[in-house]
């Protein structure tokens, strides 16, 4: 039993570390979009939103209500109140005493203030939910790029490392030829030059996919230190082009959504400025205690029905209007401008996905024939009828040609992402 103890706890360390380190199986980007919106760091704070808007209808639903008052002290005198009659002294109160207010009031009429109140927080808390779904939609499209982008990064390595192999094999022919005194110096350099230029973009890719990962593993919420290993998605390319109905797209959009409820909110806003100029009509029960030995009745219940109306505030109301007739006509404006802006996102996010899938088209063609131009190249010189530059071009022209092919496909991944959230779908 003592010889188990030290296995198991090597075993549990083994575990702490592993879940420390990194995630337990790769992620695919369903599950690093499922983990953004649980533990993304900037939704969980807009989340909050919803909650201070609830609490703002709790509060415009409390006109709905009367509203008590319950208030008392006990107040000392140096004297207490008389009067006089025919030269006598009468003691009306006496020099201390205590006192107590309860009261209820109810609006009964206000020319629908309340209701404009309540439909502005009602509006407004549209607003914030339309303007989650809108925080969502560009979390999500930021983890697809990173996504998609630590992808296209390790597929570049694995491009870079092919490419050093390469030349590598080309460095030995071209050491082997050079001892059988076939070819000159020169080409053993050219091989050492690409070599090590080849090295030196295979570490800052590498450091790149590193920076990428911690990235991605930010807006997924992951623990610092993690590093997430991602699920390569099957190279399906629909070559069809993406129809988006434009008309459907702007509405389904959430952030316009969030503009038209805002819209909304100052429309409810004007309308409760206007009842400012109005009078408000009320219902008030009250009880009034007053100790005083000096009368009879000590407590006073009474019940008012009363009319108040404002007639100046210093041009208070007026301020108020006009602000929010201001308010309106700023926010139709951001309606317009978000309502193009949204067009232009829409037909740029097409174009880019027809040009990405007609480069995948091409740079597919490109890289058979660059393998097939390197095979040649690389036959010519170990039969002495190439030179080395020949051979390293190639092995360029080919390197070239599988990086256009991959940020084409990925950049197709991306756009066609960006195009679902133009039209309101991601």
């Amino acid at each position: 039993m003592p010889r188990l103890l030290p296995k198991a706890f090597l075993y549990t360390l083994g575990l702490l570390l592993i879940t420390q380190t990194g995630y337990s199986a790769p992620l695919s980007l369903a599950d690093c979009l499922k983990l953004a919106k649980e533990r993304n760091p900037l939704l969980k704070t807009v989340r909050w939103d919803q909650e201070i808007a609830s609490q703002q209808i709790r509060q415009s639903d409390s006109s709905l209500y009367p509203r008590v008052d319950l208030q008392g002290g006990y107040t000392a005198q140096l004297e207490a109140q008389a009067m006089k009659i025919n030269g006598m002294t009468l003691e009306t109160q006496q020099s201390s005493y205590g006192f107590a207010n309860l009261a209820a009031t109810q609006t009964i009429y206000d020319f629908g203030r309340r209701n404009a109140r309540r439909h502005q927080t009602q509006s407004a808390s549209k607003a914030v939910e339309s303007g989650i779904r809108s925080k969502e939609q560009e979390v999500s499209l930021q983890v697809i790029e990173a996504y998609f982008a630590v992808l296209e990064a390790e597929r570049l390595v694995t491009t870079a490392q092919q490419e050093l192999r390469t030349v590598t094999e080309h460095r030995r022919v071209a050491q082997a030829l050079y001892d059988n005194g076939v070819v000159t110096r020169n080409d053993l350099l050219q091989a050492d030059l690409r070599t090590a230029s080849t090295r030196q973009k295979l570490l800052a890719i590498q450091n790149q996919v590193t920076n990428l990962r911690l990235q991605l593993n930010f807006l997924i919420g992951g623990e610092p230190g993690q590093h997430p290993e991602l699920q390569e998605p099957p190279e399906t390319v629909h070559i069809a082009e993406q129809e988006v109905d434009v008309t459907k797209a702007i509405s389904k959009r959430p952030d316009l959504q969030t503009l038209r409820k805002q819209l909304e909110v100052t429309e409810h806003e004007l309308q409760e400025s206007k009842t400012l100029f109005y009078p408000e009509l009320f219902a008030r029960a009250s009880m009034d205690y007053l100790q005083n030995s000096k009368v009879r009745e000590q407590a006073i219940y009474a019940g008012t029905i009363g009319l108040k109306i404002n007639l100046f505030d210093g041009f208070g109301s007026t301020a108020s209007r006009e602000k929010a007739v201001s308010s309106r006509s700023r926010t139709q404006q951001q309606l317009q401008m978000a309502e193009q802006q949204a067009r232009l996102e829409l037909a740029t996010a097409q174009n880019d996905a027809k040009v990405a899938r007609e480069r995948i088209t091409v740079t597919s063609e490109a890289i058979k024939q660059g393998e097939e131009n390197l095979r040649i190249n690389q036959n010519r010189y170990q039969e002495r009828v190439g030179t080395a530059t020949e051979v390293l071009d190639a092995q360029t022209l080919l390197s070239q040609a599988r990086t256009e092919h991959y940020r084409a496909y990925y950049d197709y991944q991306i756009s066609s992402a960006r195009l679902r959230k133009a039209a309101g779908e991601l």
